[in-house]
C-alpha cells in the first residue's frame, strides 16, 4: 500500500520567497504562492507510517500536515515537479534511511515531489512560472495522482552489441557515423578506431567506442592541450611576447635535446617551467610519483609537540559545463571532485576556496538567451550547491570570490581549489602487481554523469539544456564525508597501493588507470539500481566512488575497515600483466582494448598559431571628475562590490583551524585576499596560506599581461599574509573559447601560458599542477580568457597578518612595482620587494598588509576599513588612487625606512570620522559602504528582517544540581557520529584538550542488522559515560526537511531513551547538543524538558534562518544564566565571540514556553550587537530567533543546547576578527565531575 503525506511550513517562508521572486523577476503580480512537499511511501505497516508522520515527514510545532489529500481553492493553479527517474534525490534518500532507523526493518520505498499551488495567474503567466521553476537537465512535471507502484520500473538491458560493419567502413562512412553519434573525439580519431580494429580482425562493441571516445576526451586526455603546434606568429607592440617566446624555444632545446616524441603544444608550455626550475635545484620540496592526485609537497611540521614529516596535496577543479546546465548538482560535484583528488593521496582536506565566472546577474530575467537559464538562476543556484556539499561534508570554505563578465554568459566558470595534508606516513605507494585486487569503495552507481567526461568537451547550443540532463553527476555529500573518515586511518591507508577517484570516465577511466592490465567484473559493480546496461556501467560518473589496489590477501581486511566507516567496499578488478583493459559483463567480454592503442589518445592534432596580443591599457591613468562620485561608482562595481552574502552560505571555521575569517573586523566587511588553515593532525602552529590571482578586465586586454599578472596577484597575496614567496608552489586553472581550427583563436591561450611561463622563470616559481577547461563557447560567444593562478605556502600562524585597519592614524604606504612600457614587472625588483615585505612582517615591522585588485589602491583602501569602520584621508592626486594597481601591495609599517630598497608612496592615514577625503573633497562611509554592499544585495542579501522584543533574561540564582556523587579525574564522554554527522572530531578534541576521554560511534545502517547492532552499541555507550556530546552537522543532510531527525529518531528507541534518562537521574550524567546536536535535543524534548518526550504543536523547536539560507560568521553571545554547569566558567553578562554555522537556528516557541523557560533560567545564552544587548536585528541575531535565544538547557541546566560552535577555538584563529572566544564550556564539564 502506498501513503501520502503532503506537509506544509506554517510560517510558508520558502513560499514567500518563491512568490517575491515571480513578482520581482517575471513580473507577474500573482496573489498567492503555496508550497508543499509531498511524500509517497510503500513498504511500512499503518502503524510505523502514523509513527513516523510526527517525527520524520513533519515537525508539529512548525508544519502543517495533510493525509492522502489536500485542498486547495478552485483560484489556484496546481502542479507537480519531481526529480527526473533516476536523478539523486537526497530528500528521498534520507527520509527512507531515517523511517528505517524507526522501523529497524528493510527501508521503504519512498517518491517525494514539490506542490505548487497559484492563485491570480492565467495559463500563459503559469508556463512561464513552470519554465521558471522547472530545469529540465533534472527535473520534470509530474502528475497529481498517486501511483499503483513505487517500485523502479526495471527495463532489463539488451546485452551489449557490436557495431557491425564498423571496419569495412570507408572514410566517408566513418565520417557520417560520428555525425550521427555525436563522438567527442574527432573524425580522424574515429577512423584511427576503425584502423585498431582492422589490426584486431573484429568490429568494436558499442561499450569500446564510448569507452574509447571517453578515454581521449579533452576533459580526460587533454586533447587540446597537446595539440601539437607548428608555426607560430606574433603580430604585437610588447616585446616580451617574442621574449617569451624565445625563452621557451630555448627551455625546449635545452631540456628535451634528441627527444623525437616532443613537440612544442600548449600542455608543455604550461609544464616546461617547472621541468627547468627542477632542474635549477628550486623546487626541492616536490612530492613525485606515479601516483599523480594532486599537487603534492613535503614540508616539516610539528604536531602536539613533535616534528613530523607531513605531506601537503593542493588541487583545482572546475565542472563549469555540468554547472552550466544544472547548476546545483554541476557546483556541488566540482567540490566533490575536487575533494577526492587528495583524499585519493590519503591527505584529508581541510580547506576550500571557490572561484567562479558568471554575467551580470542583476540581468533582468528577460533579457536571457534562448536555450540558457537566467545568469541569477545559475549563480545563486550553483552557490547552493557548491555550498551544501561543502557544508554538508565540514569542509571549512576560507574564501568566496566571483567574478563577472559578459563572456561568461557563454558558460560559467564554477572552479573549486582545495588543500589537504597529512602525515607522510599515512602514505604508502607501490606499483600494482598482477593479482592485485580493485576495490571499488563508496556510492553505487546509476545513469547519472554518464557521458559527462565527452559532455564536457563538446561544444553546446540552445539546445544542451533540454538534452544533456544525463551527464550531470548527481552529490552525495553523506558518503564522502566516510571515506574521509576512512581515509583517517593508517591501517586503511597503509593497506592502498594505488588509488583513484572517480570523476569523468566513470570505471573506464578511474580504473582503467591504476595499472596497465585489467579485468573488470562489470556485473560486481554496485549499482542504485537495475537495468543499467553494460557501457552505463563503464562510463557512468556517479559520484563519491574511490578505486583502491590493494594485495590480495588485504581485501577482507579492507573491507572490514570500510564497514566500520559505514561504507561498501567491493572487490570489482584484479590487475594482469598482459596490458590489456578487459571488461566482462554477464559473462562475455565487452572490452578488450591494448593499452598501448589507448596510451596513444587518439590521433596527434596538429595547428598553427597567430598571437595577436597588443600591450595593455588596463593600467592607463584615470581621469576624475568628481572624488565621491568615483568612489561610489568604484566600489559599487560588479568586479569591487561586496560579497558578503554569497560568503556567508559556505561554513567557513569548521575544524578549528581557519587562520582567517573570509570578512574581517568587528563589522565583518573586510574581504580577505588570502586564507590560512592549520594543518591537521594535532595540535599546531603549522598553517598553508593560500590565494588566487585572476582579472577578466586585464585578461581581456591582454592574455599575455593577463597571466602574468595572474601569478604575481596571487604570490602578492600569499607574501602579505605573511608567507616567504621562495616557499610558494602554483598550479594553474586555463578556460578559454572552443579553438576550432583557427589560429588567431589558438593564440589566445597561447599568449597566456608563454606570460604565466614567463612569470614562472622569472620569478623562480612553479605551477606544479594545472586544469584545462577548453569548450567555453555557445554558439557565437566566448568566455573571456580565463587563467587563474592560485598560489600556496607553509607558514606559521602565529606569524600571519591581516588586511583589516585596527585603528586610527595608521599611515598606509603604497609599495609599487617597476613596470616596463608594456607594464610587465621588473621581476628581480619584485622577488626583492617580496622579500623585504616577508622580512618586515617577521620582524613586527609591517603590522598589515592587503593588494590592490580591481578599483585601484581607493578599493583596496576602502574595504580594510570597512570592517572596523575607519575613514581615510588620501595624500596623492585623485587619480593615483583610481588608476589600477593591480598586484600592488599596501601596507601599514612602523617604521617605513626598514624596507630596504623599496620604493614606497604614502597614501594617507586612517581616521575615526568614518569619512573618506582627498584634496578635501569627501566621501561619507555610510554612503560608500551603501554603495560596496547594495550592488548585489537582491542576488545574495546579507541581512534579513525580524521583529520582536525581547525581555531582561538574566538569572543569577545559580547551579540547581551541586554536590553529586560521581567523581571522575577523566569523565568519558559518549560522542555519535550519524551519516551526515561532520563536527565529531572537533567535539572530540575539545573533550580531549579539557581532560576528557571522548569515544566516537558511528552509526551503521547500512542494514536493519546494522541498525540493531548500532542500537545495542549506542545503549553500551551511554551506560559506560558520564556524557553525551551531540555534535554539530548535517545528518541525513538536514532531511527530510528538517535538521536533527536522524539522531532524534534514533534516541526515541525506547531502550536508548531509558538509558538516557538512567544516565540523567541515576548516575549525574551531563548532555550537551551544538548547533545540529542542539537540533536533536529540542526535537527529542532533553531541551527545555529533560526529558525525551513527542513534539506537540507547543513545542519550541528550530526553523529555518530568516535570511532563508545557510548562515557562517562570528557573533557575540552574552551569557544570561547561570544555571548550568556547563556554563560555571562564565558570569552573567559576559559576552563571547563564537562561529556560527547553519541553516536551521532559530528559536520558535509559544509565549508561555519562552515565559517558563525564563523563570527557571533555562535561556542560557542569547545573540548580541556590538553594544553586547540582546538583538533581533540581522546580522548580529544570524537566524531571527526568539528573545535573541542562542543557547537553552533542561529544568536543572544538566541539558544544554546551543547554536554555536563553541569547540571551534584554539591559538591563532580567526586573526582578523577580534573576540574572546573560550567559554570554557567544556572545561566546565570536565569540573562538574571533580
Amino acid at each position: 500500500m502506498i501513503y501520502r503525506i503532503f506537509v506544509e511550513k506554517k510560517d510558508n517562508l520558502q513560499a514567500n520567497h518563491v512568490k517575491e521572486d515571480i513578482k520581482n523577476l517575471l513580473k507577474i503580480d500573482v496573489e498567492d504562492v503555496r508550497k508543499l512537499i509531498r511524500y509517497d511511501v510503500e513498504g511500512m505497516t499503518e502503524e510505523e507510517f502514523g509513527k513516523a508522520v510526527p517525527t520524520v515527514f513533519s515537525e508539529p510545532p512548525v508544519d502543517d500536515v495533510y493525509l492522502e489529500n489536500v485542498s486547495f481553492g478552485e483560484d489556484y493553479k496546481v502542479f507537480a515537479i519531481s526529480y527526473l527517474a533516476g536523478q539523486y534525490d537526497q530528500r528521498a534518500d534520507s527520509a527512507a534511511q531515517c523511517v528505517q532507523l524507526l522501523t529497524q526493518k528493510e527501508r521503504p520505498l519512498i517518491k517525494c515531489a514539490n506542490i505548487y499551488a497559484i492563485k491570480g495567474v492565467d495559463d500563459e503567466s503559469l508556463a512561464r512560472i513552470k519554465k521558471h521553476l522547472i530545469n529540465p537537465v533534472e527535473s520534470e512535471e509530474v502528475s497529481l495522482e498517486k501511483p499503483t507502484s513505487l517500485a523502479h520500473v526495471t527495463v532489463e538491458a539488451e546485452d551489449v552489441k557490436s557495431v557491425k560493419g564498423f571496419i569495412k567502413m570507408s572514410d566517408e562512412e566513418i565520417a557520417a557515423y560520428h555525425a550521427k553519434m555525436g563522438f567527442a573525439m574527432s573524425v580522424a580519431d574515429l577512423a584511427f578506431v576503425r584502423d585498431y580494429f582492422i589490426k584486431e580482425r573484429r568490429d568494436p562493441t558499442e561499450t569500446e567506442i564510448k569507452v574509447i571516445d571517453t578515454y581521449w576526451s579533452d576533459h580526460c586526455r587533454h586533447t587540446t592541450f597537446a595539440t601539437r603546434i607548428d608555426n607560430i606568429e606574433v603580430h604585437s607592440d610588447n616585446p616580451r611576447i617574442n621574449e617569451a617566446l624565445a625563452l621557451y624555444r630555448d627551455l625546449f632545446n635545452e631540456l628535451y635535446k634528441d627527444r623525437t616524441d616532443k613537440y612544442p603544444c600548449l600542455m608543455d608550455i604550461a609544464t616546461i617551467a617547472v621541468k627547468k626550475l627542477k632542474k635549477e635545484g628550486l623546487l626541492d620540496n616536490l612530492d613525485e610519483s606515479d601516483e599523480i592526485n594532486a599537487c603534492s609537497i613535503n614540508i616539516d611540521v610539528t604536531l602536539d609537540g613533535k616534528p613530523e614529516k607531513y605531506t601537503v596535496m593542493f588541487k583545482n577543479e572546475t565542472h563549469n559545463h555540468p554547472t552550466e546546465i544544472e547548476p546545483f548538482g554541476g557546483a556541488a560535484t566540482c567540490l566533490g571532485g575536487a575533494i577526492r583528488d587528495p583524499l585519493s593521496g590519503r591527505t584529508y582536506v581541510l580547506q576550500a576556496m571557490r572561484v567562479t565566472g558568471a554575467a551580470d546577474p542583476n540581468e533582468p530575467i528577460e533579457n536571457t538567451m534562448h536555450g540558457k537559464l537566467p545568469q541569477r538562476v545559475i549563480t545563486t543556484t550553483a552557490a547552493a550547491g557548491f555550498s551544501s556539499y561543502g557544508n554538508q561534508i565540514g569542509l571549512a570554505t576560507g574564501q568566496v570570490d566571483e567574478v563577472y563578465h559578459p563572456g561568461y554568459k557563454a558558460k560559467r566558470l564554477e572552479t573549486g581549489f582545495v588543500v589537504g595534508g597529512a602525515t607522510s606516513d599515512m602514505i604508502y605507494r607501490e606499483k600494482p602487481a598482477a593479482g592485485d585486487v580493485v576495490i571499488l569503495l563508496g556510492g553505487e552507481t546509476g545513469r547519472d554523469g554518464c557521458g559527462g567526461a565527452t559532455g564536457s568537451s563538446k561544444a553546446h547550443d540552445e539546445k544542451s539544456v533540454q538534452t544533456c540532463g544525463a551527464e550531470v553527476q548527481k552529490g552525495n555529500a553523506l558518503t564522502e564525508r566516510k571515506l574521509q573518515r576512512l581515509f583517517l586511518k593508517k591501517e586503511a591507508t597503509r593497506l592502498i597501493k594505488k588509488c583513484n577517484d572517480f570523476g569523468a570516465g566513470g570505471v573506464s577511466v578511474a580504473i582503467g588507470e591504476l595499472a596497465d592490465g585489467l579485468i573488470i567484473e562489470l556485473d560486481k559493480v554496485p549499482k542504485k539500481y537495475e537495468g543499467l546496461s553494460g557501457t552505463e556501467l563503464a562510463i557512468s560518473e556517479s559520484q563519491e566512488r574511490m578505486a583502491v589496489v590493494v594485495n590480495a590477501s588485504d581485501v577482507d581486511k579492507f573491507v572490514a575497515l570500510a564497514a566500520e566507516e559505514n561504507l561498501s567496499a567491493t572487490p570489482v578488478a584484479t590487475v594482469t600483466d598482459d596490458r590489456r583493459m578487459k571488461m566482462y559483463h554477464r559473462g562475455k567480454a565487452i572490452v578488450d582494448i591494448s593499452r598501448d592503442f589507448l596510451d596513444t589518445n587518439g590521433v596527434k592534432q596538429v595547428t598553427d598559431a597567430l598571437i595577436e596580443d597588443n600591450a595593455t591599457h588596463f593600467f592607463d591613468r584615470v581621469n576624475v571628475r568628481d572624488f565621491a562620485d568615483e568612489m561610489n561608482k568604484t566600489l559599487s562595481s560588479l568586479n569591487v562590490c561586496s560579497k558578503k552574502g554569497l560568503a556567508e552560505m559556505f561554513d567557513s571555521t569548521i575544524g578549528a583551524r581557519s587562520v582567517y575569517m573570509p570578512f574581517g573586523g568587528k563589522y565583518q566587511l573586510t574581504p580577505v585576499t588570502a586564507m590560512a588553515a592549520k594543518v591537521v593532525g594535532g595540535e599546531t602552529d603549522d598553517c598553508t596560506v593560500s590565494a588566487y590571482g585572476y582579472c577578466p578586465e586585464l585578461m581581456s586586454s591582454s592574455p599575455f599581461t593577463g597571466a602574468i599578472y595572474s601569478i604575481v596577484a596571487s604570490v602578492a597575496k600569499v607574501v602579505a599574509a605573511g608567507a616567504d614567496y621562495k616557499d610558494i608552489r602554483l598550479t594553474l586553472q586555463e578556460f578559454f573559447m572552443r579553438l576550432r581550427e583557427d589560429k588567431k583563436r589558438w593564440g589566445v591561450p597561447l599568449s597566456a601560458l608563454l606570460g604565466a611561463l614567463y612569470a614562472q622563470i622569472k620569478l623562480g616559481l612553479g605551477a606544479i599542477g594545472g586544469k584545462d577547461s577548453m569548450s567555453g563557447t555557445f554558439e557565437h560567444i566566448d568566455v573571456p580568457p580565463t587563467l587563474i593562478s592560485f598560489a600556496l605556502a607553509p607558514a606559521k600562524a602565529s606569524q600571519l597578518i591581516t588586511n583589516v585597519i585596527d585603528e586610527a592614524g595608521t599611515k598606509l604606504y603604497l609599495l609599487t612595482m617597476k613596470k616596463d612600457e608594456s607594464h610587465i614587472p621588473d621581476f628581480e625588483y619584485l622577488k626583492k620587494l617580496y622579500s623585504e615585505v616577508h622580512r618586515n612582517i617577521l620582524s613586527g615591522n609591517i603590522t598589515m598588509a592587503t593588494v590592490v585588485e580591481k578599483g585601484g589602491p581607493a578599493a583596496a583602501v576602502a574595504k580594510s576599513c570597512f570592517g572596523n569602520g575607519f575613514g581615510f584621508n588620501f595624500d596623492c592626486k585623485e587619480s593615483n588612487a583610481f588608476t589600477e594597481s593591480y598586484g600592488d601591495i599596501i601596507v601599514a609599517c612602523k617604521d617605513p625606512y626598514e624596507l630596504h630598497g623599496i620604493y614606497l608612496t604614502l597614501l594617507g592615514e586612517t581616521t575615526g570620522d568614518k569619512v573618506f577625503v582627498c584634496n578635501d573633497k569627501k566621501a561619507s562611509e555610510d554612503e560608500v559602504l551603501k554603495s560596496y554592499t547594495s550592488t548585489l544585495d537582491g542576488v545574495f542579501p546579507a541581512t534579513a528582517a525580524a521583529s520582536g522584543d525581547i525581555p531582561d533574561c538574566d538569572y543569577t540564582d545559580g547551579a540547581k544540581y551541586t554536590n553529586i556523587a560521581t567523581k571522575l579525574a577523566r569523565p568519558r564522554v559518549f560522542i555519535p557520529a550519524f551519516p551526515g554527522t561532520n563536527c565529531e572530531l572537533d567535539t572530540a578534541r575539545a573533550f580531549r584538550l579539557a581532560g576528557a576521554e571522548p569515544e566516537i560511534l558511528v552509526i551503521k545502517n547500512r542494514t536493519p542488522a546494522d541498525i540493531e547492532e548500532s542500537v545495542r552499541a549506542i545503549i553500551k555507550a551511554i551506560n559506560g559515560a558520564n556524557i553525551i556530546a551531540f555534535p554539530g552537522g548535517f545528518s541525513g543532510g538536514d532531511e527530510p526537511d528538517g535538521s536533527g531527525k536522524f539522531i532524534a529518531t534514533t534516541f526515541r528507541n525506547p531502550a536508548v531513551a531509558e538509558s538516557i534518562m538512567e544516565l540523567l537521574n541515576n548516575r549525574d550524567g551531563l548532555i550537551l547538543g551544538i548547533c545540529n546536536g542542539f537540533q536533536a535535543l529540542i526535537k527529542l524534548g532533553l531541551v527545555p524538558y529533560g526529558e525525551v518526550r513527542p513534539l506537540t504543536e507547543g513545542s519550541p523547536t528550530l526553523t529555518y534562518n530568516n535570511i532563508s539560507r545557510h548562515v557562517s560568521t562570528i557573533v557575540g553571545i552574552r551569557v544570561a544564566s547561570n544555571l548550568s554547569p556547563w556554563l560555571s566558567a562564565c558570569k552573567v553578562g559576559e559576552v563571547y565571540s563564537v562561529p556560527v554555522s547553519h541553516g536551521e537556528g532559530k528559536i520558535v516557541a509559544p509565549a508561555e514556553e519562552l515565559e517558563k523557560m525564563l523563570a527557571n533560567g533555562q535561556i542560557a545564552t542569547q545573540y548580541v550587537d556590538l553594544s553586547g544587548k540582546p538583538t533581533m536585528v540581522s546580522p548580529y541575531n544570524p537566524n531571527g530567533s526568539m528573545w535573541a535565544i542562542e543557547g537553552i538547557t533542561s529544568p536543572d541546566g544538566r541539558v544544554f543546547g546551543k547554536m554555536g560552535h563553541a569547540e571551534r577555538i584554539g591559538k591563532n584563529l580567526y586573526k582578523n576578527v577580534h573576540g574572546n572566544y573560550d567559554m570554557k564550556i567544556f572545561e566546565s564539564g570536565v569540573k562538574y565531575f571533580k
